[in-house]
């Protein structure tokens, strides 16, 4: 009897979904911090409510005095769909062809592997998208593969994008203030939220002007100087003005070849950190029969033997949508001179 391996429950839907996502994924520092953790939702259609709410001092009373009456919140209500991310690949029997006996299956880990490696590339392939959907969601722009808008989060939200020039190029910037002017601006913009500090993501090139900076040079170098007794990489966490400063390398190539980096040269981009619930990932469910209804994971697997049983066709998708909900709290920053 002819036996295809590809039928038996190792390589079903939800055995192949396991393991795309159990496989390492080394690419992405925004995954790294943890910033946007996903949740999954059972429709393709997610609302974000915003409320406006209230806070008032409340004024002294007599005893038996009426209490004040609360202001309601006023809200507002946006729609958003989650972009749909689907990545097709095809396993050819050349690859596995010699490696078990015909009808048997007594090779089968080799089989796996086969399937393996495939799905280790294409689950790269989605991390580094998914890193590029985050960064996005970090900047208040999430951006397509070929650098089309998603969602502008400030045009969604009604608000101006807090924009601070730190004037690197001029010896006598005071870069301290420039770093307060960020901070008091994500502080005033939390709305109720807590925060632990200030992250800054920042290009290469922000990063070497502002390390030569004349009022930030004697910091650097006594900050660089200690991580070099302790084998640290000095480009990384590296605190001024109450901010932590760390240079963001991220670079994908997009479906016509073109390099484009996550953050544009000479700027970077601030945010709040230790925060609740400001930043999440949206993970809607697959397109698939069996997965309808259901909450939403990160990545998805499946695989369909081709006509006249010529190769497997191997299917997967995912399916996130990265917010930041209070887009007000994010700065660009950036030197022009």
């Amino acid at each position: 009897m002819l036996l295809n391996p590809f039928e038996i429950d190792a390589f079903n839907v939800v055995s192949l979904t396991d393991s795309i996502n159990i496989l390492p994924n080394t690419y992405g520092r925004v995954r790294e911090l943890n910033l946007m953790p996903g949740k999954g939702v059972r429709t393709r259609a997610v609302v974000v409510e915003e409320k406006h709410g209230v806070l008032n001092l409340l004024p002294t009373q007599p005893p038996g005095s009426p209490g004040t009456t609360g202001n309601r919140a006023k809200r507002k209500v946006r729609s958003l769909t989650v972009p749909h991310i689907p990545h097709d690949d095809v396993i050819l029997p050349a690859e596995y062809e010699g490696i078990r006996a015909f009808g048997s299956e007594t090779d089968m880990a080799a089989l796996a592997q086969v399937m393996n490696d495939h799905l280790e590339t294409m689950r790269a392939k989605h991390a580094i998208t998914l890193e590029h959907l985050r960064m996005g969601a970090l900047k208040g722009v999430i951006l397509d593969a070929d650098a089309s808008t998603i969602y502008n989060l400030y045009t969604e939200f009604e608000i101006t994008q807090k924009v601070v020039d730190f004037l690197l190029g001029t010896a006598a910037t005071n870069i301290q203030t420039k770093c307060f002017e960020v901070a008091r601006h994500i502080e005033d913009n939390l709305k109720g939220e807590v925060m632990s500090g200030v992250r800054a993501l920042i290009s290469q090139e922000f990063f070497d002007k502002l390390i030569a900076h004349a009022k930030v040079r004697d910091v650097f170098a006594n900050h660089s100087a200690a991580l070099d007794r302790l084998g640290g990489d000095p480009r990384k966490n590296f605190i001024f003005g109450g901010i932590i400063f760390e240079e963001y390398r991220g670079v994908a190539t997009d479906p016509d070849g073109t390099s484009r980096r996550f953050i544009a040269s000479g700027e970077g981009h601030a945010y709040p950190e230790g925060t609740m619930n400001t930043f999440k990932t949206i993970f809607a469910p697959a397109d698939f029969v069996e997965t309808a209804n259901t909450l939403g994971i990160e990545l998805y697997a499946k695989q369909e033997l081709r006509k006249f049983g010529r190769g497997i066709d191997l299917h997967t998708q995912s399916n996130p949508l990265p917010l930041c909900y209070r887009p007000g709290v994010l700065v660009k920053i950036h030197s022009s001179n």
